[in-house]
């Protein structure tokens, strides 16, 4: 079965971590790279059994994660239900050798409510992924959807 490391930059996080972290059962780590919090995000992180790299002068080094797979996400993110069973069933499935990434539906609030057409996003790459876009994975057009929706709030 493969495993699913979580990954959160987060920067004064403290109010909306929480939320990000409460769905995240289906991943078997979560790290946390912060860049200098001052408000209690570490606090936070530590609450949910989260690995804390500090970003200090740059990236820190990813080989510390033991996940087979990356899941990325930011901290005004929330999986839904669905994702999470998504994510469950996708670990039970085998995945071809050749499949390097899968992409999620994203969701946004506006402040006039939610968007009504999900975006697929590429967020779930194979722990070796040597694409990256700042945060997150770059686009994979080969990136096939799973199912169920990551939710991106404006407020905490």
């Amino acid at each position: 079965m493969p495993s699913i490391t979580a990954l959160l930059h987060t920067h004064n996080d403290a109010l909306r971590l929480g939320r990000a972290l409460e769905m995240l059962f289906p991943c078997d780590e979560i790290v946390i790279i912060d860049y200098d919090s001052n408000d209690g995000t570490s606090e936070v992180a530590r609450e949910y059994g989260a690995k804390i790299l500090s970003a200090g002068a740059g990236m820190p080094n990813l080989q510390t994660i033991r996940g087979e797979w990356i899941f990325s996400l930011d901290p005004r993110e929330s999986v839904t239900e669905a994702l999470a069973a998504s994510l469950y069933e996708w670990k039970l499935e085998a995945i071809p050798a050749n499949v390097r990434a899968f992409a999620v539906y994203r969701r946004e609030e506006t402040v006039e409510g939610w968007i009504a057409n999900p975006i697929a996003q590429t967020r779930l790459v194979r722990a070796d992924w040597n694409r990256w876009a700042g945060k997150f994975p770059e686009p994979d057009a080969a990136a096939v959807a799973l199912e169920g929706e990551l939710l991106h709030f404006v407020f905490p």
